[in-house]
């Protein structure tokens, strides 16, 4: 069958892909009445074609979890899914700190900039001119 797909790269270029992988992840199902079962393929209806060469990866209960979260396929999949979005960009975290450090410096040069004119422009302002 299809090799498996790579999960990191599915995470950014694919819409929703987040949300692809985690269906992707807890969607196994028998085969709907009428389809005959593949002997070295298993079916998951959010994957393209509907059958895949990965066997259901995440099983309950395989994972003990510290603060002790149930460890359901659901909640597995959910951290996988977090874990893959990061993998696939880690380096997002650090553009989201540069974006911030740059609205401040944006709005401080702002205020710099409005306050210079309200002082240098006043006299201009309150000047009257008298035509002859």
């Amino acid at each position: 069958g299809p090799p498996p797909p790579a999960l990191p790269l599915i995470m950014k270029p694919r819409h929703n892909g987040p949300n692809y992988v985690f269906a992707l992840l807890t969607g196994y199902k028998d085969p709907p009445a009428g389809i005959a079962p593949r002997d070295t393929q298993y079916y998951n209806p959010y994957f393209a074609g509907g059958w895949i060469g990965m066997p259901a990866p995440l099983n309950e209960g395989a994972v003990d979890y510290e603060d002790g979260t149930p460890a359901t396929a659901t909640q597995m999949a959910k951290d996988v899914c977090t874990f893959l979005a990061w993998a696939a960009e880690p380096e997002a975290d650090e553009r989201k700190l540069m974006g911030v450090k740059f609205i401040t410096a944006l709005t401080i040069c702002f205020f710099f900039t409005w306050y210079y004119k309200r002082v240098k422009w006043t006299v201009v302002k309150n000047r009257r001119l008298e035509i002859y």
